[in-house]
């Protein structure tokens, strides 16, 4: 019998490896994005996947793995060959895996040989994430568990080690999806609508690198702009109690700081004359990490970090604001989900991940919202270099689809792991200058103990906003108050101590032929007829966010969304990522007007939300000329609004209205205005039409979820005149509750920036 060399054992397990490799590739007969054909299995995914701790030395294990679905008491296939083949890191139920087929519990396995240079070091074996129950073995020993679809971990698998040859890796997975009550965001075993399908398994790199005993656990890093500091901790491995730790900053090639401490100890490092970081001037500084003494280092960690701060505060007007870097700047974002329809949960290549967030800049956004999902780091990294504020869900679970209407309760073992993965998000990303504010829950979706959660967050992480619940529920806690509508937009009002924004708005609806999931029907949540309507009411609602900044004093709105997912066809892209749908340049014009100083809104026609106002009312049809001034309503009986039913989403109705349609005038008095800066302040359930002095001003179909400030037709506008006008309503029922309350308002731009 021959002994084989450590290079040998290597050479054969690449050629085993590329052979495995040539008969990959993606499951047929599914729609697959602009990036997947850059998708190689012998080069996947092959960036260092931690860009905020980064060690030299390391070797990814992503690739081709044997694979097999699991029973339930199956033993781990240790030392046998399973048949199938997947491509690791991409999840069972998708394409790019090469298996695409649902199952709740699978086997992985591979061989790897470590290198002869790590010799006497210890070995790390890190995985991204895995959906959802872990087990690991190496060489027949179990190294560890672990429980989390989100997280990050890893395991010292030094002493599982043989001295040399191949090395041989199982990983078994249990994943219930929405049978189990843990922690999956949007994920269900039968996708529709707004949820989509599951990802099962390892779903981000896995690798291996080599540590000394002594060793960087992980860093705490966080920005003081204010106070021109940075405070770092550096957390070390078991044997690195009170080791020296030496931090030095960098901006580009010229150091700018050095401070010295040990492993466990809060430092304070001075950085002269801070260069704040900001979407438009996303700025970051390099930060080398070295543990042990001069002579004896024992490990080394290269990161970075930004110097911004975002706080909640009140300006000199006295308006509750979100403040960055101290001033007052309108969050403008996008609602990510971060599916992919050929690697649902898993981006086909790093430079799709970026593309994403390309678009979005291009298109005007200066945020985004990753809506119940956490990404790999790397996101982040791209959300950080290119400057996109990132409002970071935590994944729902549960009853995921709970109503609104309260909190649910949850059994101990589901609201431990709940609050066990919200803090590993939360301690796991908390280095990455892009994000500035947690959601523990979105609408009503599993939601329990929100005022301690959200507590509980803000204890954890001070230094950032923290959202009690984004849409629905709204409890007195956390930094915001939060409201979804659709298509909106529309805003709460803001409170002391809490910024009002809007959560979700949008979900114009569009599907592409040729781009869609599978074919299969498509929805939106207000369908367009055509890529011209799209573009064109895109820019209206984006045009009426700005008065909404003014009054009440939204800071923030954040429009539905990136792409489109499976059958939802709300996004500003195809799922494919092959059309952008909203034309970019008047898009990011619009934009851009969202970021200048709020203007000046004047009450010209009260609506009825906070004192009821009169109107002459009819309830059948009054004529053809019902909405001129020179009309006789002298029949017409007088009426406090608004009208419709009771215990709908509206306010109280100052006149019940529930019969099918309804007619409105009432006169009003102007002197010298602009006519360009007068608009409608609407709220409809039902189709509405509104005239100015007989002229139509707006027309509007199905129902709005609360006041919106509505642009008035040119022609409209032209109707208006000095001295005394008509406002006219006509309201007609469409099913379900019905109501209707309109005024008029003046909106004038302002040159200076609100600040504390």
């Amino acid at each position: 019998m021959h002994r084989l060399s450590l290079g040998t054992l290597a050479i054969l397990a690449a050629c085993a490896m590329s052979a495995a490799a040539a008969e990959w590739k993606p499951v047929a007969g599914h729609l697959m994005s602009r990036f997947a054909k850059d998708v190689q299995p012998a080069h996947v995914w092959e960036e260092y996947p931690r860009p905020q701790m980064v060690r030299r030395n390391w070797q990814n294990l992503n690739g081709m793995w044997q694979f097999a679905v699991a029973d339930r008491a199956a033993a781990p296939p240790i030392g046998k060959n399973l048949e199938e083949r997947i491509l690791v890191p991409f999840p069972v139920e998708s394409s790019l895996s090469g298996v695409m087929r649902s199952a709740e519990r699978v086997w992985y396995r591979r061989k790897f040989s470590v290198p002869e240079a790590w010799g006497g070091q210890h070995v790390l074996l890190h995985f991204g994430a895995v959906d959802w129950d872990t087990s690991v073995w190496v060489n027949g020993q179990k190294v560890g568990a672990h429980r989390g679809g989100y997280d990050a971990f890893a395991f010292d698998i030094t002493e599982a080690l043989k001295p040399s040859g191949e090395q041989e890796l199982i990983v078994g997975v249990y994943d219930p999806t929405d049978a189990g009550t843990q922690p999956r965001g949007k994920q269900v075993r039968r996708p529709q609508g707004i949820h989509y399908t599951a990802t099962t398994g390892i779903w981000q790199t896995v690798w291996i690198e080599p540590v000394a005993e002594a060793h960087i656990a992980s860093l705490r890093i966080v920005p003081d702009l204010r106070g021109g500091i940075v405070r770092v901790t550096v957390k070390g491995s078991a044997d690195a109690d009170a080791l020296p730790v030496r931090l030095t900053a960098l901006a580009g090639n010229e150091r700018v700081a050095t401070e010295a401490g040990v492993v466990g100890q809060t430092i304070d490092m001075a950085i002269p004359n801070a260069h704040s970081w900001s979407p438009t001037d996303p700025f970051l500084y390099s930060l080398k990490v070295s543990l042990g003494p001069v002579d004896r280092e024992t490990d080394a960690v290269d990161s970075y970090f930004g110097m911004r701060d975002v706080a909640i505060n009140q300006t000199a007007q006295g308006m509750t604001r979100i403040m960055l870097n101290g001033s007052f700047l309108f969050q403008f974002g996008a609602l990510d989900q971060g599916f992919w329809p050929d690697g649902l949960y898993t981006a086909p290549t790093d430079a799709a991940l970026r593309y994403d967030l390309e678009v979005l800049k291009r298109l005007g956004f200066n945020a985004v919202r990753k809506h119940v999902k956490v990404e790999p780091d790397r996101w982040y990294y791209w959300c950080d270099k290119l400057g996109l504020l990132v409002w970071q869900d935590m994944p729902s679970g549960d009853r995921a689809a709970a109503s609104g209407k309260g909190e649910i309760k949850r059994t101990a073992d589901s609201a431990q792991q709940f609050e066990t993965e919200l803090t590993r998000m939360i301690e796991t990303h908390a280095n990455h200058p892009s994000i500035v504010t947690w959601i523990v829950f979105n609408e009503g979706w599993g939601q329990f103990d929100t005022t301690r959660l959200t507590q509980y967050v803000e204890e954890l992480d001070p230094s950032r906003l923290a959202c009690g619940a984004s849409g629905w529920n709204d409890m007195p806690v956390g930094d915001l108050v939060d409201i979804h509508a659709y298509p909106g937009p529309s805003a709460p009002a803001p409170e002391a101590g809490r910024a009002a924004v809007l959560g979700e708005f949008g979900g114009l609806g569009l599907p592409i032929g040729n781009h869609i999931w599978q074919n299969t029907k498509t929805w939106g949540y207000r369908n367009m007829p055509s890529r011209e309507d799209l573009n064109e009411s895109y820019l209206k609602l984006i045009e009426s966010l700005r008065p909404l900044v003014a009054d009440p004093g939204l800071s923030a709105a954040v429009y539905t969304q990136t792409t489109d997912v499976e059958t939802e066809v709300n996004g500003l892209m195809t799922y494919d990522r092959q059309v952008i749908k909203i034309d970019e340049q008047p898009a990011a014009a619009a934009a851009a007007k969202l970021f200048l100083p709020p203007p000046s809104v004047k009450t010209i026609v009260p609506t009825s939300e906070r004192v009821a106002q009169h109107w002459l009312s009819m309830l059948t049809p009054p004529g053809a000329k019902w909405a001129l001034p020179e009309f006789d309503d002298k029949a017409w009986s007088d009426a406090p609004g608004g009208f419709g039913t009771n215990g709908t989403n509206n306010p109280a109705a100052g006149t019940v209205w529930n019969t099918p349609e309804l007619w409105l005038r009432r006169r009003f008095t102007i002197g010298e205005l602009d006519r360009e800066n007068i608009w409608l302040r609407l709220y409809h359930d039902g189709d509405v039409e509104v005239y100015l002095n007989g002229v139509l001003a707006v027309k509007a179909t199905g129902q709005s979820t609360d006041y919106e400030v509505t642009a008035i037709s040119p022609r409209g506008r032209g109707a208006l005149r000095n001295g005394e006008n008509i406002l006219a309503v006509h309201c007609k029922r469409n099913g379900g509750s019905q109501f209707v309350d309109v005024g008029v308002v003046e909106i004038t731009e302002q040159l200076q920036r609100d600040r504390p």
